[in-house]
């Protein structure tokens, strides 16, 4: 069993919220960081800037299909970013997440 960390981009601190509380009572993650951030991106080709909130979802490698169809399910954008990343963490931290994922 792997640790990650899911990388999803919100338009609204309000949306990265309600995001995740969701992915916390269906137990599919077992903490979120938000974190307010300026993006720059290419969209209906052209160079955009928005700010928006970054959520990362910590959780194990085998709740990341089951996290990224519920984000897909009630995300506002189009094209949700839903972005897996491995990470490694002290063994005590692991433990309690891995208590707290189904």
């Amino acid at each position: 069993m792997r640790f990650i960390f899911i990388y999803i981009t919100n338009p609204t601190k309000t949306e990265a919220g309600r995001i995740a509380k969701h992915l916390l009572k269906k137990r599919l993650i077992a903490c979120a960081n938000i974190f307010p951030i300026e993006s720059f991106y290419w969209w209906k080709g052209k160079i955009t800037n928005e700010n928006e909130y970054v959520l990362i979802a910590k959780t194990t490698e085998n709740n990341f299909e089951k996290v990224k169809i519920e984000v897909e399910k009630i995300h506002s954008y189009t094209i949700p970013c839903i972005i897996k990343i491995h990470v490694s963490s002290n063994k005590k931290y692991f433990n309690w997440l891995k208590g707290e994922v189904e």
